[in-house]
């Protein structure tokens, strides 16, 4: 969702883009459907990492990319996000010697339990150019020593794949039927789980007492809760037994996902690019952790921490069936125009560096 908009806009202005897919999120519903219904061309690469630890998958991610470095010689590298594949991507690149661009930079949640905020901070620590979505990711990264011209606000390119495809989600009854489950009743309200974070899902005891509490929920709204695979896994060895009005899914495509979320009365959530997207859909979101690394979702959008506590999640959830919850506001470049301004400062900044060739014979420039 991040990358396709910003290939779009790079291969619309001449310039030539190669795509390296690590393979480190493998499940084919959670990861090849998403580039068929975002019309990304096939990886230039495929790297098919797969899962394991954080150590070993960082570790294979860098040895398998490092080659196609040597195969293409890129005048940048960009990478996005926080997961092992921008860190083990930006740490190879950058002992390259070759630049390394980030999209989504400077968000924190402060949190150095959490494996994404080590991946967040030295990944742009190791940038020559960072790109963020909102001006407090600015400050953050001043107080980490990053020299202001390297820092560029451009806004959420997560919006910008949101509101090109928000006329092509797929009505949740579509979404439903397709996975043979008995649609939700016309003019029904739903809420709209998902669960993956370790934190959340690997201790038994914890994901349990987060199980439970959606069963209560669902007494008072029905969820719909498409399950990523290591949770299935987890959820599975506990041997909970569902009650039907918690409807557990396969995984769901993006265009599936966004018709869920679109016509949902609320999220419950511990994904930080679904607490964007609700704040951007207008659609109140309770996220499930003690923090967050994007704080604008809750300052200026839709999003309340809500943390793993029953009690408080629960009173939340009635506050939102009482009074319609938090209506918030879209921050500000959060218009699906971030993707843009990325091309228009990269080509610039490839310019002056030297580093865009002149227009070749097959009119693209490297």
């Amino acid at each position: 969702m991040k990358i396709a908009p910003v290939m779009d806009r790079l291969r619309a202005a001449g310039v030539s883009v190669s795509l390296v897919h690590t393979g480190q999120h493998y499940d084919e519903s959670m990861s090849d459907s998403f580039f068929r219904q975002l019309g990304i061309p096939e990886p230039d690469v495929d790297l098919e990492v797969g899962s394991g630890t954080h150590a070993v998958q960082t570790a294979e991610i860098m040895i398998r990319f490092e080659p196609v470095l040597e195969r293409y010689a890129p005048s940048a590298v960009i990478v996005v996000g926080d997961v092992n594949s921008t860190i083990a991507c930006a740490l190879v690149a950058a002992k390259r010697e070759i630049p390394v661009v980030h999209i989504e930079a400077g968000l924190r949640s402060f949190d150095r339990t959490m494996p994404e905020e080590i991946n967040r901070v030295l990944t742009d620590q190791l940038s020559e150019l960072l790109f963020t979505t909102e001006r407090d990711a600015r400050e953050n990264l001043r107080r980490e020593g990053v020299r202001d011209e390297r820092i560029h606000f451009v806004g959420n390119v997560m919006i910008d794949s949101l509101f090109g495809h928000l006329d092509r989600a797929v009505p949740p009854k579509k979404t439903l039927e397709a996975l043979g489950r008995e649609p939700i009743a016309e003019g029904t309200h739903y809420g709209v789980v998902t669960l993956h974070r370790p934190s959340n899902v690997d201790e038994p005891e914890q994901l349990r007492t987060l199980m439970a509490t959606f069963v209560r929920v669902s007494e008072r709204l029905p969820l719909v809760f498409p399950v990523h695979p290591r949770t299935a896994s987890r959820i599975e060895s506990l041997g909970f037994d569902c009650p039907s009005r918690l409807l557990l899914t396969p995984p769901v495509g993006y265009l599936e996902m966004l018709g869920l979320m679109k016509n949902a009365k609320l999220v419950l959530t511990d994904s930080g690019g679904m607490q964007e997207e609700t704040t951007a859909l207008g659609v109140p979101c309770l996220t499930l952790r003690e923090n967050t690394e994007r704080p604008i979702t809750v300052s200026e959008g839709t999003n309340t921490i809500v943390g793993r506590d029953p009690a408080r999640i629960e009173r939340e959830v009635d506050a939102i069936l009482t009074t319609g919850g938090k209506s918030g506001r879209r921050p500000e470049q959060w218009d699906g125009k971030a993707s843009t301004r990325i091309r228009d400062v990269l080509v610039s900044w490839l310019e002056e560096k030297g580093k865009l060739d002149a227009v070749m014979e097959d009119g693209e420039r490297g």
